[in-house]
């Protein structure tokens, strides 16, 4: 069974959106093995998103995603971070077909609801970043 990070974003937070896309994730099939709802601090934002030192856009994610509490949970089941990446729909709403998460419930790229690990590598580092094995069940 592969496993995935998603981050219900402090956007999605504020907007009470959790038990929604969790909702959605379960009807789906996946299960979701950690969750917890959590601040992030500046560092652990750039830790999260490090693969964007040195962007334009790195401090205003860092800046995004420490802005609030966030739902961190680990979701898991067949082919997860696919499965969990077409659900999310595109990185800009706006190109998010209707009945993805961002097609459904966000309107501008800089505050697109959801996060979700990109590979195998990324969710494992991700994964680790957030959770200690005890806390995945």
């Amino acid at each position: 069974m592969e496993k995935t990070l998603v981050l219900v974003k402090p956007d999605g937070v504020k907007r009470q959106l959790g038990g929604e896309i969790i909702s959605r994730f379960e009807k789906r099939g996946l299960r979701i093995v950690a969750l917890k709802m959590c601040s992030i601090s500046r560092e652990l934002g750039e830790k999260h998103y490090a693969e964007h030192v040195g962007k334009p856009f790195f401090q205003g994610l860092v800046d995004f995603i420490s802005s609030g509490p966030v739902i961190a949970m680990v979701v898991e089941g067949e082919n997860a971070i696919r499965a969990v990446r077409t659900m999310m729909g595109a990185t800009n709403p706006l190109d998010s077909v209707p009945g993805t998460i961002r097609g459904d419930l966000a309107l501008v790229m800089s505050e697109n609801v959801i996060h979700g690990s990109d590979g195998p590598e990324s969710a494992e580092r991700e994964i680790n970043t957030f959770f200690a094995s005890a806390e995945i069940f």
